[in-house]
């Protein structure tokens, strides 16, 4: 019943669980009240009978790698502590509705698991496609009931739609396949779904980021058979807070912008005879600058300059993480940064060059930050977030400083989890 789930909830009962995800206590009360408020939108929706359960799915944020993944290379993410929460429960026909705060009900049939191109672009069509590539890979699926809240910032570059795709394959999975179905398999599942049923031809990293929790590199050199490999480092202990801050810009009419980026490492691997910069000898590309230019232009020669080296440099970073050197972690970090800013040239558009909002963003981090954080893009960039790594005791001055150019609340603190999709009770 929920009215029973929802006092055990205010009552404390899930505390201990709550904080080992949400990490600290004042995150354990905003959850409860939250919590409690997805129940009442349940019980409004579906009724108070129902065998009710908790799933989480977090947003993710792209640490190293900018831009490397369409062409086969690295990339370092992580989980952050904004998620999508539902609270859902099995039915007994062929029936899955979801409502989401904000927004109408979702109800389709999943007895019907075709594309329908009228779902592009809709949850659901995230739906059918999460439930059809459980089915196609063997595992059950059944209909269900659920209701959700997300924290997850849309077109922050935190990835709200893998949240969502995830949390979904972890509903599946904990009420229909008893927790069986990995974390990779459903960020897999997640990316056919997205690819197939919602149009969007995304890459694996932000679902799986999302469903492995933590942070995470990722080898896409066979993008089939991606190398997933977790990092065990605790965040918490580095004293640093990790801000995404939203500058304000527009991702319209962007699309040309960040196709380029892709078109012309690919043209300058084109002159190797691969489609691919990951393919291409780095040696021999030095040595034939001259030919790459004449065949390309000088862009790409940039472009394919910041792949190689933002390649090595996840590498570089996964190492200092690994061996708890968060100083030389974000030395890496700035590197990358000034990599992306002046060969790989996304941090704003030359379409619009009196409008900076990045650029200015970046160089107010380095002159706050010099010497005791890190600052880089965030994401495909030309337009939207800066990722920052704050020390804590300076973190105030910094919002403050930050948010006084663009908007209050356009600074957000987050924290890096430790847990990836989950049942949380």
């Amino acid at each position: 019943m929920t009215n029973q789930l929802k006092a055990k909830i205010l009552s404390g009962e899930f505390d201990s669980r709550l904080k080992e995800v949400y990490l600290n206590d004042s995150a354990v009360e905003e959850q409860k009240s939250r919590e409690a408020e997805i129940l009442d939108s349940f019980t409004e929706t579906f009724g108070a009978n129902n065998d009710v359960h908790f799933f989480s799915a977090p947003g993710r944020t792209e640490v190293g790698g900018n831009h490397t993944d369409h062409n086969h290379g690295k990339v370092l993410a992580a989980a952050v502590n904004l998620d999508t929460v539902a609270a859902a429960a099995k039915r007994d026909d062929t029936r899955a509705i979801e409502k989401s705060k904000g927004h109408k009900c979702v109800d389709i049939d999943i007895s019907d698991l075709s594309v329908h191109e009228d779902e592009y672009g809709r949850s659901d069509g995230l739906i059918r496609g999460m439930c059809a590539g459980f089915k196609e890979r063997g595992y059950n699926i059944g209909g269900f009931n659920a209701a959700s809240m997300t924290k997850v910032l849309s077109g922050s570059g935190l990835s709200s739609s893998a949240a969502y795709e995830v949390l979904i394959g972890t509903i599946l999975n904990h009420l229909y396949n008893d927790g069986k179905v990995s974390d990779v398999e459903i960020a897999k599942i997640s990316q056919y779904a997205e690819n197939k049923y919602f149009n969007k031809p995304c890459g694996l990293m932000d679902q799986m980021a999302s469903s492995v929790g933590g942070f995470i590199t990722i080898d896409f050199n066979d993008p089939s058979k991606p190398i997933i490999e977790k990092i065990n480092y605790d965040f918490a202990s580095s004293s640093h807070a990790l801000c995404i801050v939203d500058t304000g810009g527009s991702h319209a009419d962007l699309t040309d912008d960040y196709a380029s980026v892709r078109s012309e490492m690919e043209n300058a691997a084109s002159v190797f005879g691969k489609s691919v910069l990951r393919d291409v000898d780095e040696n021999e590309f030095n040595q034939n600058i001259a030919l790459v230019r004449e065949k390309a232009n000088d862009r790409a020669v940039l472009r394919a300059l910041h792949f190689f080296n933002e390649n090595k440099r996840v590498d570089k970073e996964v190492a200092a993480l690994n061996s708890g050197n968060f100083e030389e972690f974000k030395k890496l970090v700035i590197e990358s940064g000034f990599s992306s800013y002046m060969y790989n040239q996304n941090v704003y558009t030359t379409k619009d060059p009196q409008n900076q909002g990045v650029s200015l963003a970046l160089a107010m981090c380095e002159n706050m930050l010099r010497g005791k954080g890190a600052w880089r893009v965030h994401g495909g960039g030309f337009a939207g977030t800066i990722q920052a790594f704050v020390p804590v005791d300076m973190l105030d001055e910094f919002r403050n400083n930050i948010e006084a150019v663009y908007s209050e609340g356009s600074c957000h603190v987050l924290s890096i989890r430790p847990f990836g999709g989950i049942k949380l009770f």
